[in-house]
């Protein structure tokens, strides 16, 4: 048990406990901040897009495409008017490919419902594509660094370590409150940028953390899934542009009736055009 703890338990979520919170994240932060180029040019686009790449990608590789899809398409119109093959290819790395499609399906929106501004309320961000509670949070208080309150994997990690010593199965119901009551409202942005950078230094030192949320679900393996079959898919049509099914049958070792299947859903979802047994990316 810490210092903290012991100060927690002894008190409860006072101000002298809130205090001593705020300044074990934030003098973390000031030595060992991490330095990311989605966390310098912090316009609201900027962060959009980050975002959304960040949902299911780890930074290193965000940190490595960022730079080259904005130098690409460099804010909403230009992205809203990309065609879809230009955009997936991009995005090329980053998995999840949906995230492309609703990225450039969310600048248009922007473009012709908003007047090519983002919108700066959370409900209102939730109504767009791949957009949640948390998602549309983040980029609240990182665009404009408005307070708003949120879990994601890392914060979750420090307020399971600092406010739930040795219990389990903590749900993000019971740890939202504390976030709340412990946000710095006068600079939420480089806040909530704290709390993460000390989550995932907490991810090294303390490796089960997590283990004790009561959300806490095992990765499956990526290696045969269908996430991979997709990105192969993909892969080959931008490269190929247009191939028949037998071509691709060739390419991919899997049972016909598997791809047939996710070449369904990859046309369902706006991905692919299939006409007469040929297939190529949607335009």
């Amino acid at each position: 048990m810490t210092d903290f703890h012991r100060l927690y338990e002894g008190k409860g979520l006072n101000l002298e406990v809130i205090n001593t919170f705020q300044f074990l994240i934030s003098s973390y932060y000031e030595r060992f901040g991490r330095d990311f180029p989605f966390r310098k040019d912090l316009t609201p686009y900027n962060i959009l897009v980050s975002e959304i790449m960040l949902q299911q990608t780890q930074t290193s590789t965000v940190s490595e495409k960022f730079l080259n899809f904005i130098k690409l398409f460099p804010d909403f119109e230009a992205l809203a008017n990309a065609p879809t093959d230009r955009v997936l290819e991009a995005w090329q790395g980053l998995g999840y490919n949906r995230r492309a499609l609703a990225l450039k399906n969310i600048a248009e929106k922007v473009i012709n419902e908003f007047d090519g501004r983002l919108p700066d309320k959370v409900e209102e961000l939730k109504k767009l594509p791949q957009i949640g509670h948390n998602t549309a949070s983040s980029i609240i208080t990182f665009a404009f660094n408005k307070a708003t309150y949120f879990v994601e994997t890392n914060i979750r990690r420090v307020f399971i370590y600092f406010f739930f010593h040795k219990r389990k199965s903590i749900s993000d119901k019971e740890i939202l409150p504390l976030v709340k009551a412990t946000v710095d409202k006068k600079n939420p942005r480089r806040w909530y940028y704290a709390l993460m950078d000390y989550g995932v230094m907490l991810k090294k030192t303390h490796p089960e953390l997590n283990k004790r949320s009561a959300h806490y679900r095992k990765q499956k393996p990526f290696k045969g899934s269908n996430r991979e079959i997709r990105g192969k898919i993909l892969k080959i049509l931008l490269k190929k542009k247009v191939l028949e099914k037998s071509e691709l049958y060739s390419y991919l070792k899997y049972p016909q009736h598997r791809i047939n299947k996710i070449l369904g859903e990859l046309e369902k979802e706006g991905f692919l055009s299939i006409i007469n047994e040929k297939i190529q990316v949607a335009d």
